[in-house]
């Protein structure tokens, strides 16, 4: 991958291509056979806007849409053959490329501001998580969102290991989100050899501690790229003098945080509080 920032805005439709072209040949076949819009949307009991919003690609074209419309606007099973395709993706658009790497990481390191981090996470973690999302998720996008994230923590103990090292601001603890399951979770996870957890405390916050979260990833041919997230733009990329500046962060950051021993207890004392 070239040495070229990748940013990724959360306002932009970033929708499939396969929703795009589904909903282009719903469109197609609708107009062709004169059927409206009003019509498609009682027949398969959505409304005109939702089935816009389908035609435009901004929704995901339903398995029940498209049997209908391949009905009404007889499309000979053509329309109905898209649902192989059209599929829900399990992850936002401005996160696949930063998960295609991550799969192929050697090494992985991870600083977080406010959240347990993707491949730390319960299940129930992930699930109160997604399911407080704005724009909200419908119950079938939570749960296999949930279940990719899920999916994606083998990486944890995939063959040949691959090194990781967490550090997690105090706050990220103290979330309301965070029950005793996932601080047990986490406990049981910094056992691992593969894996270092360290916590920064309050009172041992720097200046660039409290900047934004960020991920150093090192991918087995050697490549080494880093994300930074924030609210409205991710910027994922190779950039070699990005890359350099977010490592003297989280270097310093990991220096006068907790060591894993003192982490671990800190853990553990906050666990048996809950």
């Amino acid at each position: 991958m070239a040495a070229v920032p990748v940013q990724y805005n959360s306002s932009s439709p970033g929708s499939p291509g396969t929703w795009r072209y589904g909903g282009n040949q719903l469109k197609r076949w609708r107009t062709k056979a004169n059927v409206t819009r009003e019509e498609l949307g009682a027949a398969s009991n959505y409304s005109p806007d939702t089935i816009k919003a389908m035609e435009q690609g901004v929704r995901m074209p339903t398995a029940r849409v498209l049997d209908v419309a391949d009905e009404l606007c007889h499309a000979e099973g053509l329309l109905s053959a898209a649902k192989d395709y059209v599929r829900r993706e399990p992850f936002p658009a401005r996160a696949q490329d930063f998960m295609q790497c991550e799969r192929d990481a050697l090494t992985l390191w991870s600083y977080e501001l406010a959240l347990i981090p993707g491949l730390l996470q319960t299940e129930a973690y992930a699930r109160r998580l997604m399911g407080d999302s704005l724009p909200p998720l419908d119950e079938d996008a939570v749960e296999e969102r949930v279940a990719a994230r899920m999916e994606r923590q083998q990486l944890l103990a995939r063959k040949p290991l691959v090194g990781f090292s967490f550090v997690l601001y105090e706050a990220v603890l103290h979330s309301p989100l965070v029950d005793k399951e996932q601080m047990v979770h986490l406990q049981e996870l910094a056992q691992r050899n593969n894996i270092t957890l360290q916590v920064l405390p309050y009172n041992r916050a720097i200046p660039v501690a409290l900047a934004g979260p960020m991920v150093l990833l090192e991918t087995r041919d050697h490549e080494r790229f880093a994300l930074s997230d924030g609210q409205a733009v991710s910027q994922f990329t190779a950039d070699a003098q990005v890359v350099s500046k977010h490592t003297e962060r989280l270097s310093m950051i990991r220096t006068v945080a907790l060591g894993p021993v003192e982490s671990a207890d800190l853990i553990e004392q906050m666990a048996s509080d809950l």
